[in-house]
């Protein structure tokens, strides 16, 4: 992803949280066989504070991407949509999309058997703490035997990205007012276009710019 000074991302914290919220990425590696791209879901290490993730991927996989023996690319895409050049005003425009993106890279370290299935229960519990009657991976009728039947079928791993590039595209290049109507447009149902998640991303970017201004909300 080629970062433009404008839209570099940078803050610790923030790039967790866009991690955090959208564990669904993309594993990308450079093998013998050529390019190779799988897709899994990840969580932050919960003994770091750094960008460190932790993850796992079925044992067919793990053979593709050889993981451990080269570096890999993770793609972490943020809210993302379709900015129409209408909602510029009057003068001359185009469209764009804006979107927030982090891209880990770096030779992931893999995990013991206990290690994994630490990991393993910790995704079953992000996912079905949401459900009304959540079913945790060592609950009935899942058994012992059949959870560690379960975690020798997959590799699970630790990245410590050595090279991260994240980049938050949210029209920043616009005045304030085009800005906010922007916002307004993602945030109204009735557009083709509506997209709230989007909007919410747009509006914590741009009141923080504007804090950092002095200039207000």
């Amino acid at each position: 992803m080629r970062q433009n000074p404008s839209f570099a991302f940078t803050d610790v914290a923030e790039i967790r949280r866009v991690i955090d919220r959208h564990p669904w990425v993309t594993i990308v590696s450079d093998t013998d066989g050529g390019l190779v791209a799988s897709h899994y879901a990840v969580l932050l290490d919960e003994e770091r504070d750094d960008l460190t993730i932790v993850g796992h991927v079925g044992r067919p996989d793990d053979l593709l991407h050889g993981l451990g023996e080269r570096e890999i690319l993770v793609v972490v895409q943020g809210p993302h949509g379709y900015v129409s050049p209408g909602w510029y005003g009057d003068g001359p425009g185009v469209p764009t999309w804006n979107f927030v993106s982090v891209h880990l890279r770096g030779v992931p370290e893999i995990l013991p058997a206990e290690d994994n299935l630490a990991v393993l229960e910790r995704l079953v519990d992000r996912f079905e703490d949401g459900m009304p009657e959540p079913r945790r991976m060592w609950q009935a009728p899942n058994d012992p035997d059949f959870i560690r039947r379960l975690e020798r079928g997959t590799v699970g791993f630790r990245l410590t990205p050595t090279n991260v590039t994240a980049k938050r595209k949210l029209s920043q290049n616009k005045p304030d007012d085009v800005v906010d109507t922007i916002i307004d447009r993602l945030d109204a149902g009735a557009s083709p276009y509506a997209d709230p998640a989007l909007a919410a991303e747009m509006r914590r970017a741009h009141d923080a710019m504007r804090a950092a201004r002095g200039t207000g909300a």
